[in-house]
């Protein structure tokens, strides 16, 4: 049986730097308070999406502006577009974000105690099971 240290297993599962270099460009676009309004947006909206002139009748961003952020999402394969008629329907790549979410909390459940891994699990909850709820018009169910 071959015995490996703990520093050669780290080694072993450390991601290759061509990925390590695409979560950068991911984390680039999103990084832009925009481009972040608009994943957070589509990820409400997934899977289906929601088409360009839903996203900014709900973001109140001019044309160009959305135009310009979508386009940098997309880049990054952030986001996916497909054509429906005349109209541009969007959607957030819910799999590249899960890969650079692992990616980022990978060594909490290792050698890092900088995140706990129950408190990961809590943020990960859905939202209809958290305490927090969007702003809405309706008073909160009992």
């Amino acid at each position: 049986m071959t015995r490996f240290s703990v520093s050669t297993i780290v080694e072993l599962l450390k991601p290759p730097p061509e990925q390590v270099a695409r979560f950068a460009e991911i984390l680039s676009a999103i990084g832009n308070e925009s481009r972040l309004r608009v994943t957070q947006l589509l990820l409400t909206a997934h899977p289906t999406g929601l088409v360009a002139g839903e996203i900014q009748a709900e973001l109140g961003v001019s044309a160009s502006n959305l135009s310009h952020h979508l386009e940098k999402l997309k880049h990054a394969g952030v986001v996916g577009v497909k054509r429906e008629g005349s109209f541009l329907r969007y959607t957030v790549d819910a799999a590249a974000l899960q890969e650079l979410l692992s990616f980022l909390f990978s060594e909490c459940c290792t050698r890092s105690t900088a995140v706990q891994p129950d408190q990961v699990i809590q943020i990960c909850q859905p939202t209809s099971k958290k305490s927090s709820r969007k702003n809405t018009d309706k008073p909160p169910s009992a």
